[in-house]
């Protein structure tokens, strides 16, 4: 096996298909509903009559199917790929939003659509694309999934624009199939050019051995050691307190007395905020203990939810508030890419990547539907980032207990 040691060696090898995956998760399922739907509850509401609650739930039902599926499309990619699975799943992801123009009046109707978008767009997101970019690098793993991962904030800074002026022209409706333009004509064309895996002689040290075999252990033995369980629970403690912040900021940013288009640039301070967060802490992994890292990260979005408390009209403070929100996300996301990796290595990365994101994925979705319920029954979202402020505290203090890296060639269940 040849060694891609060093720096230079590991971009040079993998810097196409780290872009490829880049713009691919930018127009994923990952981010894409979560960027659109804050901008479009509230011409939903005003036209059907229905509470942000029910509206919410669209979001809830994606995320619960893309979390049971998501193993499932892991598990394919180990078996067959990472190219096939992703780039067919965002094509489908592309058609499915896009004909969210259609939209019914109907609960049920509404309900339908999402849960079909969770279960083909579930291979668009991190689950697929992560395990490729952890194969071409190792020694710049952190920082080469935190770029990866920009996908995130680059949707988040530019699709909350394109949509808004999308609802500006032609209603709300028109946001879905412009928007999913963006997986159809630019994601894919690039995929199909330059993303793939590496092939055995392109590993880094430390991917495979010597023989060229993947190093790592089995879901079934990462199961049975106490750092899975660790890991899994911090995730959908900090899910389930971001999820439903994001979704609601624009509502959040409105109660404090400022428009649609200044709830819009505030998403995109949030996405300068998962930028921040997935650079810095990305860098920081490949240099320190990384849940070492990740713990003082998330207590930032602990004192957003203080700042976006209220209702006083103080820019500042949701501006900072989105920030520090903002960076919670590119926080969480590097934690599990990153984590799954180096605690359980490479030869069954997606599958054990699948179930790491399955709370992940249920935390996000239960999370909007619980906010919206806070907000119906008490008219504000005091109580509900109260609630985050513990949950963000407690996801990262978890993290400590997961130890210091395993040798995976030794590491047996329940080490």
């Amino acid at each position: 096996m040849t060694m891609a040691t060093g720096e230079r060696s590991e971009f040079r090898l993998g810097a196409k298909p780290l872009a490829a995956a880049l713009v691919g998760v930018a127009c994923g399922a990952s981010p894409i509903p979560f960027n659109v739907l804050p901008l479009v509850m509230g011409p939903i509401s005003m036209e059907f009559g229905w509470d942000f609650a029910a509206i919410s739930a669209g979001v809830t039902v994606f995320g619960i199917i893309a979390a049971l599926l998501a193993p499932v499309y892991g598990g394919l990619s180990d078996r067959f790929g990472v190219r096939p699975v992703a780039l067919w799943s965002l094509f489908l992801f592309g058609v499915i939003f896009g004909s969210f123009y259609f939209l019914p009046a109907s609960k049920i109707g509404y309900l339908l659509f999402w849960a079909v978008l969770g279960a083909i767009g579930i291979g668009s997101t991190p689950v697929t694309w992560s395990r490729a970019i952890s194969m071409w690098f190792n020694r710049h793993r952190g920082l080469a999934l935190g770029i990866m991962l920009l996908g995130t904030s680059l949707a988040a800074m530019v699709v909350p624009q394109i949509a808004q002026k999308a609802i500006s022209a032609g209603g709300w409706r028109m946001a879905f199939p412009v928007v999913a333009l963006l997986p159809l004509f630019i994601a894919i064309p690039l995929g199909f050019l330059w993303f793939r895996e590496p092939r055995p002689d392109e590993c880094p040290e430390g991917v495979a051995d010597a023989s060229g075999a993947i190093i790592g252990i089995t879901l079934r033995e990462a199961v049975g050691g106490y750092r899975f369980w660790v890991l899994l629970s911090s995730i959908l403690l900090t899910a389930f307190a971001y999820g439903g912040a994001h979704i609601h900021i624009a509502q959040i940013v409105g109660m404090h007395g400022f428009s649609a288009e200044v709830a819009a640039s505030v998403l995109g301070v949030v996405a300068i905020g998962i930028l921040t967060g997935r650079l810095l802490v990305g860098f920081l992994f490949d240099r320190f203990w990384a849940p070492g890292v990740a713990f003082p990260a998330l207590l930032l979005p602990a004192l957003a939810c203080w700042l976006l408390m209220g209702t006083q009209a103080d820019l500042s403070h949701v501006i900072v508030g989105g920030f520090l929100l903002g960076f919670a996300a590119g926080t969480e996301s590097d934690v599990i890419a990153y984590l799954a990796a180096k605690y359980f290595g490479m030869a069954h990365y997606g599958r054990i990547y699948g179930v790491l994101y399955m709370p992940f994925a249920i935390g996000s979705a239960i999370s909007p539907i619980i906010y919206g319920m806070v907000r119906d029954s008490t008219g504000n979202y005091d109580l509900i980032l109260s609630v985050a402020m513990v949950t963000f505290l407690a996801g990262g203090a978890l993290l400590l207990a997961l130890g210091r890296y395993p040798d995976l060639k030794a590491l047996r269940s329940g080490n």
